[in-house]
């Protein structure tokens, strides 16, 4: 075939099979690539055969754009609330229950009995009030935009008291001390990296616009250590006429022992021990969407609320939905093993894991011949910065190979073809069935599986 002989970009995205892969990456993606082949073929000085025929094309347009877009995977890392692969699965009774109101209209800003524009949160606030004892509440689009829309109407260019030893980075290289700079107040670090002391705050009261206090969420200090509590700093703060704020991070809504799980600090118990602000997160132990959530006092709620800031960093309408079905099930906490999918995963049984594990090594090991696959004892975490340092009993099946270059090839075919996402260990695989939240999907996926 001649370059002249190659059929027309236009023609060839009438085929079928061009228009089914448009559709599923996007016309200009594949548009693009199309041209992109032509011009090899051109400039190889001899055109392949294939480049007469659009399944051809097709084929290669796929492979090249398999994995560009948002796609469905299947945790088998062992971490629960994964930030990489989206935090918490959503509750699919929520998610149907909001299909009505976000694919038309609803009355996000709109009060039907008067007929006039209403609070687009209210129904949230009053939600998040009433399980945390906070007198109000308001909700942003994430935990990082809770602290800094409090920081910036709390403290504008005026410096914030943080203890050394709370200064944390979080995933992506983003530290705090970062996050206070660009909400325009200034970081006054007391104490040291492991201990810090209430004299140490006392001594900043008179220059200081805010005390806050910082849930060490990613990482846990053990040795030599002291921390002021929550009630000393809050009594300090109020003694001084200071707000004080508490930045929980992965905060839960409900107490996590009486479901045999790790002891997670709530912001109802932070209330109550004085703090006048709490912020947390949506999408971690509480199982919902991203969301950040601020609660406390109705005077400094208002301040936030009255900041130019909030517009830009509030929560859009599938959010606050989203967010109401879910407050909705932590006012029955009864239901909740059964309704939230990481309670469900946090609490599965280890013989149920164990069980899964063996279906799981059936259904891989005619597919694998010369790969060992044993099912072993494993532990998983909350992950998100929940309980760091807490491991979760789990079961995983392993999966190794005389040549470790194998074993590799094996979690790229699983992690491209089949969306399987493990991890790799001592030259093996590890699925571990503590992280997964549709099993069955997951097999029917690996049943498709061929390793090539």
């Amino acid at each position: 075939m001649q370059p002249r002989q190659l059929p027309a970009i236009s023609k060839l995205l009438e085929a079928p099979e061009l228009q089914a892969l448009a559709i599923r990456h996007g016309a200009i993606a594949v548009k693009e690539r199309l041209r992109a082949l032509q011009q090899a073929a051109r400039q190889s000085g001899e055109v392949p055969a294939w480049a007469g025929t659009p399944g051809e094309y097709a084929k290669r347009i796929d492979a090249a754009l398999a994995g560009r877009g948002y796609q469905a995977v299947h945790n088998f890392t062992g971490t629960i609330i994964h930030t990489n692969l989206g935090r918490s699965p959503l509750d699919k009774a929520a998610w149907d229950a909001i299909k009505p109101l976000v694919t038309g209209s609803m009355n996000l800003e709109y009060d039907l009995d008067s007929g006039q524009r209403g609070n687009r949160e209210g129904i949230v606030a009053e939600r998040l009030a009433g399980l945390t004892g906070g007198e109000a509440a308001t909700v942003v689009n994430n935990n990082a935009a809770a602290l800094l829309l409090v920081l910036n109407a709390l403290a504008l260019n005026r410096p914030v008291t943080v203890s050394r030893g709370e200064l944390i980075e979080i995933g992506g290289s983003f530290r705090l001390p970062e996050l206070m700079a660009r909400s325009g107040c200034r970081l006054l670090e007391v104490g040291t990296t492991n201990r810090t002391h209430l004299r140490d705050y006392a001594a900043t009261a008179e220059e200081t616009a805010l005390f806050l206090k910082v849930h060490p969420s990613n990482y846990a200090i053990s040795g030599f250590t002291s921390e002021v509590d929550t009630a000393q700093l809050a009594e300090l703060a109020h003694a001084e006429g200071l707000p004080f704020c508490v930045d929980l991070g992965s905060g839960a809504l409900v107490d996590l022992t009486r479901f045999e799980q790790p002891y997670e600090l709530m912001p109802r118990k932070v209330l109550d021990q004085g703090a006048d602000l709490v912020t947390f997160s949506g999408d971690k132990l509480m199982g919902g969407v991203q969301a950040g959530l601020i609660v406390g006092r109705t005077d400094l709620i208002a301040q936030l609320n009255a900041n130019p800031l909030k517009r830009a960093l509030r929560a859009d309408k599938i959010t606050l939905a989203l967010l109401n079905e879910v407050l909705k099930l932590h006012e029955d906490p009864e239901r909740l093993p059964n309704a939230l999918p990481v309670l469900q995963m946090l609490t599965r049984p280890v013989e149920a894991l164990a069980h899964r594990a063996e279906q799981l090594r059936s259904a891989l090991a005619e597919k694998l011949p010369g790969y060992d696959l044993q099912c072993q004892p494993s532990e998983g975490q909350i992950g998100s910065g929940a309980l760091p340092d807490t491991r979760i009993e789990s079961r995983a099946l392993v999966i190794r190979h005389a040549d470790a270059a194998e074993v590799r090839r094996l979690e790229q075919g699983l992690r491209r073809t089949q969306q399987i996402i493990g991890r790799l260990r001592r030259d093996a695989l590890w699925l571990d069935l503590r992280s997964v939240a549709d099993f069955d999907g997951a097999l029917s996926r690996l049943a498709e599986f061929h390793l090539e």
